[in-house]
């Protein structure tokens, strides 16, 4: 019985190959933008930018309320436009140096936090910014679901084990939870085992 160290070299793949649930391969998903969280991210975007142009748009009495809600509306209305293109490109796949459940999981709550503070903060400094007051709470609410779904793909459904990718609420166009360390840390494991054989 020689147990002598070897090299075992190992393949890993987070996907498989496409298959009925599982769209084809190439550069646009055509699922996903008739997903929940598609329309929500495009339901957000259109929020923040009539919740910017109402502010924008009018008289500043408070110049820092007014940049601060431009400012919090801007940034939360690029970085929503960005995952939706990293899901519409499937950049997710390109990127795995990332995990994207959890950077929109993170997005999402401090977008959404800020969102709401920076809502309050203008309906309470001008009263004729009702219209972008409104606008922003409506996005900070539409933020919350997103925050919601985020959740439960990243955190829920991880622990629920192998079921995922039958259970993914974006119609298989959605990336695996498991990030590139998991995946690494999975081939370490078989690389392990298949050396002790």
């Amino acid at each position: 019985m020689s147990h002598g160290s070897g090299l075992v070299r190992t393949t890993c793949s987070s996907g498989g190959a496409p298959g009925p649930s599982q769209p084809s391969e190439g550069l646009l998903d055509p699922v996903y933008p008739r997903t929940q969280g598609a329309l929500l991210k495009v339901a957000q975007m259109v929020t923040l930018l009539i919740a910017f142009i109402c502010v924008r748009s009018s008289f500043p009495i408070d110049y820092g309320a007014h940049s601060f809600f431009e400012v919090v509306t801007m940034c939360d209305l690029i970085m929503i436009l960005v995952f939706y293109l990293v899901h519409l490109f499937r950049l997710y796949r390109v990127l795995t140096c990332i995990s994207w459940p959890l950077s929109e999981l993170l997005h999402y709550l401090i977008g959404t936090l800020l969102l709401f503070i920076a809502s309050i903060v203008i309906a309470s400094k001008n009263y004729n910014l009702v219209a972008g007051a409104i606008f922003g709470f409506l996005a900070s609410f539409l933020c919350l679901a997103s925050l919601w779904l985020s959740y439960k793909i990243t955190c829920i459904t991880q622990s629920s084990g192998p079921e995922f990718n039958s259970q993914q609420p974006h119609g298989g166009s959605q990336p695996s939870v498991m990030g590139s360390d998991d995946v690494l840390l999975v081939c370490l494991k078989t690389a392990t085992v298949y050396s002790r054989t």
